[in-house]
Parts: structure tokens; C-alpha cells; sequence
């Protein structure tokens, strides 16, 4: 029977010298848990998160009921884009915490939080049922979604970071993005299979309900699998550092003390999120609402799109460990750049082969973001500070550009009647994304900032 602990696991060994510290060996097993434990964590948060997203049609019409589809739509995104509005407050209240008391707690009270706001979706009556109160009920637990989120990619990025050897970080970190996908389509799956099996009329009823009423048993697999990780070996070091006391460091250190850091935060999140919730949370409803693309079809498009780039993470994480994540990252901003008003012509085009050659383009140019990402933003910080700053960084940029985009495109196409913004937004982010990039340090291969030298044990037996 394993059972959590705060301190640093026996197997991982770590001497001190009065110069240097000599390296932190890591027990493989012991990597492989809490790797396996933050990604399967994420991957139910997002499936949570996700279908929100995919059903968003559905939600406009029980929640928004409107003549104008493109009004359900934006009130639909609407609150959507509210949820992020407070993610910056959750980072702000999870990630300090997150640096005093441990990664493994905080990521556990995420987990719950998470669970607890998408189960309540499931129960909201529609508008038909009790007016203008059932927006607002569906507002407020899109408040406790975003809340939680606050804590949770920062947080499980900093678990897996501070677990990884350095010279397998970035492999070992893409399995983080990799949940993020097998939550993605967990989601995508369920609603395509809905949208399948059940009339228009029975998943406006109720059908809509079923994957978010999934979230309850999901939170408790995912609450017993974190609350099974151990400490990471970098914040028991610090805590020993502290001669056991847990580390205090003001918010105002956390921001002021790392301002360079925290702008390149903000510009790498920004391109990639603005291109990730573009692909996997705008699209399904552009092909529907704006192109008029069969609803299952293009969800089965999205779907396929999510497998490959599952199946290349690994491998472009593995890539970012070889060649560095600065050249990876800089070849997606470069492909945006570039690929995105053909891709998105393509897409256009309506056929099915047109919507999958250019929203794959799409994919895996995303790829080179989300393998490389887990890695390198936790090593923007030093490790007193690294839960909070990057809570911190993280949320604002995605409040502000992420978590926005689908809302801020929708508006866009309706002001302008243009339908290539959403090609035009992505090489905005493109440029920005590659500025920050330029301006960044390698860190493949390096120990965190802050912290010893991290090398891969033997294999016991």
C-alpha cells in the first residue's frame, strides 16, 4: 500500500557539498508514477473542461434560447471566456500556495474543485425550466472551473518538471500534453457518439447532460491517483533548506522578482494557447456555425486531428530533448506564420480531405507547442518560486488570449463577415510567440533553475 508523503521519497538521494550539490538520482519507478499520475490527472480535468466546448452548440440552445444561432453561439463562448477571467485569481491563490505547502496537495484540491463544477452543469435545469437562473447557475460553476484551473497546468508542469532528469525533461513532460489530448478526446468521443446515437430533440433534453454528470466518478479516480504522488524532490529540498519550515515568499516577489520571466511566459502561452483552443475548442463550431459543416463529421475531423498529434507528442518531446526547445518551438511559430491562411483556405474548400489535409497541418505544427512546453516554461523559474510564478504567467496570458479566442473570432467573422480571421489571429500570435522565443535561454539538458542537477537512476532489477 503507498501512501503520500511531503518529504523526499527514500529512493531519491541527494548529498550536499559546501560547493555544489551533487545530483539528484531518480528512481524510474518513482518518475513513471508521478508522471503517469499528473497526465491522467489532466486528462480528466480537460475532459471536464473540453466538453464544454464541443457541445457548445447544444448548450446555446438549453441555455441561450435565441432566434439568431450566432447569438446562442457567442453567449455560449461567452461564458466560456468568463471561466478564464478567474483563472489569473486561482493561480494567484493556488500557485503561492502551491510553493509553501507542496505541489502534491494543491494539485489534489484542484482535481476536486474541477470534478465538482462540471457535475454541477449536469444538473442546472434548462432556461425552459427556470428562466434567467439557469444561465446564471451554468455562469457560476464555469467560475469554479476556472478557479481550479488556476492551479492545475502550472502545477502539474512543475510536478513533472521537477520529477524529470534533466537531459529526458522534455520527453518526459509531453506526456503531460498528451492527457491534455486523451481528455480532449475522451470529450470529442463521447459528444460524436451522442450526436450519432440521439435525435436533435433528446440531446437538447437531456443527452447533453451525460458527459458532464461523468465528471463526478472521474474526479474520484483522479483525486486518489494525486493524492498517491509523493513530493517532488526539488521542493523537499527546499523545505530542508528552510531547516523544515515551509517556504514563505511574498506574491509581490513572486511578480516584481520575476518580471523578464513572466513577459516571456506571457508571450510563449499566448501563442500557445491562442492556436491550441483555435484547433481543438473553436473549430468543431466554425466547420458547423460558420461553414455549415455536418456536425458529426466534423467533430469525427477534430477527432482524428487530436490521435496524431497524440501519437507524435512523444516523439517531438523526445526531439526537444535533442535538439533544444528553442528550435522547436520556433519552427511553430514559423509554421503559423506561414501555413495558416492556406491551411484555413483548405478547410474552407468543405470537402472532407480539404478539412482533415488542413486542420492536420494545423495539428501538428500545435505539436511542436504542446511538446515543448511542459518543459520550458517551469524552467523560465527558480524552484522557490516556480508554482506561483508560473500560476501567475500562465493564467494572465491565457485569460487575456486563449481561453478568449473562439469569442473574440466569433465577434470578429460577425463584425467584419470575414471568414479567414481566424487565420489572420493565429499569425498574430505567431509573431508574438516567436519574439518570446528569440528572447528566451535554452534549458534542454540543464538542471532548473534553483535546483541540483537531476540524473536517471538504474532500473532496479
Amino acid at each position: 500500500m503507498s501512501t503520500a508523503s511531503v518529504a523526499a521519497p527514500a529512493s531519491l538521494m541527494k548529498t550536499r557539498t559546501a560547493k555544489t550539490p551533487d545530483p539528484t538520482v531518480t528512481d524510474p519507478a518513482l518518475v513513471r508514477r508521478a508522471v503517469k499520475a499528473a497526465a491522467l490527472g489532466n486528462a480528466m480535468e480537460w475532459f471536464d473542461f473540453g466538453v464544454y466546448s464541443y457541445i457548445a452548440v447544444t448548450l446555446g440552445k438549453v441555455f441561450f434560447p435565441s432566434g439568431n444561432p450566432t447569438a446562442q453561439l457567442l453567449s455560449t463562448f461567452g461564458a466560456f471566456a468568463a471561466a478564464f477571467l478567474v483563472r489569473p485569481l486561482g493561480g494567484m491563490v493556488f500557485g503561492p500556495l502551491g510553493d509553501r505547502v507542496g505541489r502534491q496537495k494543491v494539485l489534489a484540491v484542484t482535481m476536486i474543485m474541477m470534478a465538482a463544477g462540471t457535475f454541477a452543469i449536469g444538473l442546472i435545469p434548462s432556461y425552459a425550466t427556470i428562466g434567467v437562473g439557469a444561465p446564471i447557475l451554468l455562469l457560476v460553476a464555469r467560475l469554479v472551473q476556472g478557479f481550479s484551473t488556476g492551479g492545475e497546468y502550472a502545477g502539474a508542469s512543475t510536478f513533472i518538471a521537477e520529477y524529470a532528469p534533466d537531459k529526458r525533461r522534455g520527453f518526459l513532460g509531453s506526456w503531460l500534453e498528451f492527457g491534455t489530448l486523451a481528455g480532449y478526446i475522451g470529450g470529442a468521443g463521447l459528444v460524436t457518439i451522442m450526436t450519432a446515437l440521439l435525435s436533435a430533440d433528446d440531446l437538447t433534453s437531456w443527452g447533453w447532460r451525460i458527459p458532464f454528470l461523468i465528471a463526478g466518478p472521474m474526479g474520484i479516480i483522479g483525486l486518489y491517483l494525486r493524492l498517491r504522488l509523493e513530493e517532488t524532490p526539488a521542493f523537499a529540498a527546499e523545505v530542508e533548506k528552510a531547516e523544515n519550515n515551509r517556504p514563505k515568499t511574498p506574491l509581490r516577489e513572486m511578480v516584481t522578482g520575476q518580471w523578464r520571466a513572466l513577459l516571456l511566459c506571457v508571450g510563449l502561452v499566448l501563442v500557445f494557447n491562442v492556436t491550441d483552443y483555435m484547433l481543438l475548442s473553436y473549430m468543431p463550431s466554425y466547420l458547423t456555425g460558420q461553414l455549415h459543416y455536418d456536425e458529426t463529421h466534423g467533430l469525427l475531423v477534430v477527432l482524428g486531428v487530436m490521435a496524431v498529434m497524440m501519437i507524435a507528442q512523444p516523439f517531438a518531446g523526445a526531439l526537444t530533448d535533442r535538439v533544444g526547445r528553442r528550435p522547436v518551438i520556433a519552427t511553430g511559430c514559423a509554421g503559423f506564420l506561414l501555413l495558416s491562411v492556406p491551411a484555413l483556405l483548405l478547410i474552407r474548400q468543405g470537402s472532407l480531405l480539404a478539412v482533415a489535409l488542413g486542420m492536420g497541418a494545423l495539428g501538428l505544427l500545435l505539436v511542436c507547442f504542446t511538446a515543448s512546453m511542459p518543459s520550458a516554461l517551469p524552467a523560465l523559474f527558480p524552484t522557490k518560486v516556480r508554482y506561483g510564478s508560473l500560476s501567475i504567467g500562465f493564467n494572465v496570458s491565457v485569460s487575456l488570449f486563449g481561453g478568449t479566442t473562439p469569442l473574440v473570432v466569433t465577434a470578429l467573422i460577425g463584425a467584419t463577415g470575414n471568414m479567414m480571421m481566424p487565420a489572420y489571429y493565429m499569425m498574430a500570435a505567431a509573431v508574438i510567440g516567436g519574439f518570446a522565443v528569440w528572447r528566451m535561454a535554452e534549458s534542454a539538458g540543464r538542471p532548473l533553475p534553483g535546483s541540483a542537477p537531476s540524473v536517471a537512476g538504474r532500473h532496479a532489477g
